[in-house]
């Protein structure tokens, strides 16, 4: 940069000033900056020496202005503050102007734009003091460049706007350019592409007009940079050629440098890696070579983002570490952010997420530093996308609406639209699947208003996923598809191989396995092609799956030694222990247990090096399993605590399995509580089974609803006893060689501890009031097991020959009775279903004097109603107090006050016959809530209309019972098919119950809900209505398994609340009552009208 000076508008200097300085402007003017700071320097002190104040400010400006052309900006700094004190000593205005202007230059070089811009500001009021407009132009121009660079779009376009303006005034043409180049600059970065298109033509038009070749190449070079966001690659690759060859022309490497790198990442978005890193080294040689030392940084940047999306992750870390070196050694905080969030990708992606995380946080201190606010976005949203790889949705949502904030604030429409982006994957992944697809659509939406094909392509992919999540296969399969078309459109080959990938994840999902086999191959076929490695690996992986599914385990194998051997090769340390893993699970499947022990030791190693606490708990567990094979049973589960206890430690702190464990392990975590469970019967050790059955509830909802918090009780795990304590720290010295040996020892260990030892009650299990038991059966292939537990006793097991497909039977005849309030067959299955359930520990219930039972149902027992289990004699329900337990670890059975009840009652109303909002309407809720509101005199009914949900959710806070008389439907499937229904049409889907905060709710009545509609599932979907309402606050719910006729459920729900009246009752026992009295009702006493409401938590 040439020095700017006031000469034209003020005196000339005294002729012996100009003599001295003549040396250090002519080593300037050569540009031989180094001799022109040392004549400077020699200036100022020849200066100071003859008391000649204006000479030193101006040789200790020259020297500034020289070390700014060094590069040195600290130096520059040094000097120029020097200048600028004497100049206002002195009065100078010229040399005060010329020093804020080199300052602020200095500062905007560093990346501390606020600084620089303060220093623009004081020379903007002294240049207007003196009107010279062509030089207001030119600070109005840099004020706009730091603005815009804060990301600050607005106040940097407000700043162009007037550089226009003033060029258009003097008929400054190349201003004109210039600023109309800067607008595109500014609106590209904003994401609002086709403005900038236009502002970057207007540009190029004048620069050629005036022959102004060095403008022209920049203006070239914005319009590839807009077009590569277009996802218009050849577009954007035509512009960067057309500037590179102007560049060469006029011999100006730094504008070559930029269109090398604009082809580097052309190229990188087509997926040609090798040529982009090509262009990447071109221009990294050619800044080296004319020392521009920001160009360098941005190469290394450049190369780094090739070599990462190759998966070549070291390659690229060195490349990133190289920019941060240098950007702090030319104290440009800019790019060391950028070179800090370059390092948090690469590190995210070794599955490092911790040091990513660090380095994620010291980019956004340095953003905030500066005020960076573009980069402060940047940072928020990569530490989002940590915490996202890590499985800590919920902090990844937080991170993720903090960059969205401030995309919004500075009218950023790309990143607005990454944001959401962004915040669709995360609720995506806590199985809130429509949220997700809002948050996908709206993205949709900006990316097909700003162009932006790349970004279009990726929302039709996350909508994909979204929609093979709810099972809607079909609409995923049809997204994926629009997703390939664009992708294949805009010639973007690594994004063609991700869609024909997620294809095959669509088809896999639908069980059709040679399909998705197809589909992957397609994909691996482009990116050997391209030589994107780690796609490649996940491919390789789900190829191995596929292949698995159909039972040709050798492919399987084939395909998982090669992804393997790619991982080892990038060094992507999680996913070489999760293949490992799989194939180790494959070689115990196939009975080669040594094989199977050396790779799950290898894998288990390496989890505990890294720190992947979930890679950890699989690996246990899978070691676990084999040594069952080898029938080494306490080998088998002293590994299986451990990996519950691991997987409950991980819980506590609400850290799911990170992304790239969900796709690559074959196993869900729920079959390996069933497992550990089965076994642990299987060795009569049943206290311990007791625990690993309740801690399997809480895991088939972290399933069902993700981001499951534990509870202290929880987090305890399994106690190991002291023969498995003493051996626990030595698990990674077991081989196959020495595992007999150590696990007959163990055994001996063990069978010289008392049975109260080996079966001791956890202490909070001890809390149970005498009179209540918990009952837990566990269903398996082959038989049923029950657990019956009673404080200060030990537990007693029970089996049942009887195979999953018969009992699966026998509830389905059962339900079909109970729905038939016109049918006597509902005793028959009835009878069977005591006899298998509750005869076999009849003595004990009456050895324990059990007075409530605490149920905790598993698989499909959860759609039916225990209360309704017939004896010949009575129903259950006439000789116990029932409530459904969530699981015992996660409930609170400490003594609840008993208030008096406060209701808040709404009514779905509707004509009978009609249909209402797709619902049968239900004229019988009205009269419901009126008698309920007869009853209790501070009660609030919201009927039809009223009944919305925002007027429920106004209302929450003045109220102690909450009752819905209205549809609710608990499906199988995502929670988003499940949903409670209001007057209005409004609906709460199960996965936003927890969004009411109703720590004042004691009670939650659903009256008219069904469950199981259509086929039967696991019932988890009930389970996770428990949860969420528990979660939410409330005590307790009560809720019905199928819809009740209007009447009979008016009928019950009035003796019910009658009970409830006579004050100081359990819920659990009001509603038994008021069942007892409907079955002595010559009317209602078929179970259908009594038995479907069942109440769930505490119900002591």
């Amino acid at each position: 940069m040439s020095e700017v000076t006031l000469a034209q508008v003020t005196a000339p200097q005294k002729a012996d000033e100009d003599r001295r300085l003549e040396a250090c402007r002519g080593y300037f003017k050569d540009q031989k900056y180094q001799e022109s700071v040392q004549a400077c320097q020699q200036a100022a002190a020849d200066f100071k020496k003859i008391n000649n104040r204006g000479g030193e400010s101006k040789a200790l400006n020259n020297a500034g202005n020289a070390y700014n052309s060094l590069g040195e900006y600290r130096k520059a700094i040094s000097f120029l503050v020097q200048s600028l004190e004497i100049s206002k000593q002195i009065g100078d205005r010229t040399v005060e102007f010329t020093a804020l202007y080199n300052l602020g230059n200095s500062y905007e070089k560093l990346g501390e734009y606020q600084k620089a811009i303060d220093f623009y500001q004081q020379s903007l009021e002294i240049v207007k003091q003196i009107n010279n407009r062509g030089v207001q132009g030119d600070l109005l121009n840099r004020l706009g460049n730091a603005y815009n660079s804060l990301g600050q779009y607005q106040k940097a376009v407000d700043f162009y706007q007037q550089y226009l303006a003033i060029s258009k005034q003097i008929g400054d043409l190349k201003g004109e350019g210039i600023s109309l180049g800067n607008l595109g600059n500014n609106y590209e970065k904003r994401g609002q592409l086709q403005e900038a298109i236009k502002f970057f033509q207007q540009s190029l038009a004048i620069h050629k007009q005036i022959g102004n070749r060095n403008d022209e190449g920049l203006s070239l070079v914005g319009l590839g940079s807009t077009y590569l966001r277009l996802g218009e690659y050849q577009k954007a690759i035509d512009c960067y050629q057309q500037s590179l060859a102007i560049a060469k022309q006029i011999s100006d490497m730094s504008i070559e440098s930029f269109s090398l790198i604009g082809l580097g990442l052309s190229y990188e978005k087509l997926g040609q890696y090798q040529k982009a890193i090509d262009f990447h080294q071109q221009s990294l040689a050619i800044t080296k070579q004319i020392g521009d030392r920001d160009s360098e940084i941005i190469s290394l940047i450049g190369l780094g983002n090739a070599y990462d999306k190759l998966g070549q992750y070291q390659k690229a870390i060195d490349l990133f570490q190289q920019s941060l070196a240098i950007s702090k050694q030319v104290s440009n905080r800019n790019y060391e952010s950028n070179s800090l969030i370059g390092l948090g990708n690469a590190y995210d992606k070794l599955g490092q997420y911790q040091k990513a995380i660090d380095l994620f946080q010291q980019s956004l201190a340095v953003s905030k530093q500066i005020g960076n606010l573009i980069g402060e976005s940047y940072a928020f949203a990569n530490l989002g996308n940590a915490y996202y790889s890590l499985g800590q949705y919920q902090k990844a949502i937080d991170f993720h609406q903090q960059s969205l904030v401030i995309h919004k604030q500075i009218r950023d429409r790309n990143g607005e639209a990454k944001s959401f982006s962004n915040l669709g994957n995360a609720y995506y992944s806590l199985g809130q699947y429509q949220k997700a697809i809002d948050f996908h659509q709206q993205s949709l939406v900006i990316h097909k208003q700003i162009g932006d094909r790349n970004g279009e392509a990726k929302s039709f992919s996350h909508l994909g996923s979204a929609y093979e999540r709810l099972g809607q296969y079909q609409k995923a399969i049809d997204f994926h598809q629009q997703s390939l078309v664009i992708h294949k459109q805009i010639g973007d080959r690594n994004g063609e191989a991700k869609s024909f990938n997620n294809l095959g994840n669509a088809y896999y999902s639908l069980g059709q396995y040679q399909k998705a086999i197809d589909f992957y191959q397609q994909s691996l076929v482009i990116l050997e092609q391209i030589g994107t490695l780690n796609v490649k690996s996940s491919v390789l992986t789900n190829l191995g799956n596929a292949y698995f599914k159909i039972g040709q385990y050798q492919k399987g194998i084939d395909f998982y030694q090669q992804s393997l051997a790619i991982t080892k090769q990038i060094g992507k340390r999680n996913g070489e222990a999760s293949l490992l893993g799989n194939l180790g699970t494959t070689y115990s499947i196939f009975g080669q247990y040594q094989k199977a022990i050396d790779l799950l030791q290898q894998s288990l190693a390496i989890t505990k090096q890294i720190g992947d606490r979930s890679g950890e708990a699989l690996s246990l567990n899978n070691l676990g399993f084999t040594f069952y094979k080898l029938n080494q049973p306490e080998l088998s589960i002293l590994y299986y605590k451990q990996a519950i206890n691991v997987t409950e430690s991980i819980r506590k702190d609400i850290r799911g399995l990170s992304k790239e464990e969900q796709k690559l392990y074959l196993n869900t975590i729920e079959s390996r509580y069933r497992n550990f469970t089965d076994i642990l019967l299987q060795q009569n050790r049943i206290i311990e089974a007791l625990q690993v059955l309740d801690l399997l509830k809480v895991q088939e909802l972290e399933d069902y609803l993700k981001n499951i918090k534990g509870s202290d009780r929880s987090a305890q795990g399994v106690r190991l006893l002291a023969p498995e304590q003493a051996l626990s720290d030595k698990l990674l010295a077991v081989s196959p060689d020495n595992s007999q040996a150590i696990n007959n020892q163990l055994a001996s260990q063990i069978q010289q501890l008392p049975q109260t030892e080996i079966n001791k009650v956890p202490d909070y299990l001890n809390q149970i009031p005498n009179g209540t038991v918990l009952l837990y059966p566990f269903v398996l292939g082959d038989r049923l097991e029950i657990i019956l537990f009673s404080p200060n006793n030990l537990p007693i097991r029970r089996t049942t020959n009887i195979s999953k497909d018969q009992l699966e039977t026998l509830i389905i005849d059962f339900r079909a009775g109970l729905f038939d309030a016109g049918s006597e067959d509902v005793k028959e299955p009835s009878i069977q279903l005591y006899n298998l359930l509750i005869k076999p520990i009849e003595t004990e219930l009456a050895q324990f004097n059990a007075k409530t039972i605490l149920y905790a149902p598993d698989g499909q027992l959860r759609y039916i109603p225990i209360a309704a289990l017939y004896d010949g004699k009575q129903w259950l329900v006439e000789k116990y107090q029932i409530s459904n337990l969530i699981a015992y670890t996660l409930s609170d059975f400490s003594p609840q006050p008993k208030n008096a009840p406060n209701i808040l009652a709404g009514a779905f109303g509707g004509k009978a016959g009609e249909r209402k909002f797709g619902q049968a309407a239900l004229p019988a809720t009205v009269k419901e809530v009126q008698a309920i509101a007869n009853s209790f005199n501070n009660s609030v009914t919201l009927i039809e209309e009223q009944f919305s949900r925002q007027a429920i959710e106004s209302k929450f806070k003045n109220h102690n019972i909450l009752h819905l008389a209205t549809h609710a439907e608990f499906n199988t499937g995502a929670p988003d098919n499940s949903f409670i229904i209001f007057g209005n049409g409004d609906k709460i889907r199960l996965n936003e119950i927890t969004d009411w905060q109703i720590p004042n709710i004691d009670l939650i009545v659903l009256s008219a809900c069904q469950t199981g509609v259509g086929k039967l599932g696991s019932g988890v979907e009930i389970l996770g209505f428990g949860y969420q309402v528990q979660k939410a606050g409330a005590k307790q719910a009560i809720a019905s398994l199928w819809s009740v006729s209007d009447v009979g459920t008016q009928a019950l729900m009035e003796t019910f609340y009658g009970e409830l009246q006579k004050g100081d009752i359990p819920v659990a026992e009001a509603l038994r009552k008021a069942q007892i009295s409907l079955i002595k009702s010559e009317k209602y006493n078929h179970p259908n009208y009594w038995s479907a409401f069942f109440a769930i938590g505490n119900g002591l």
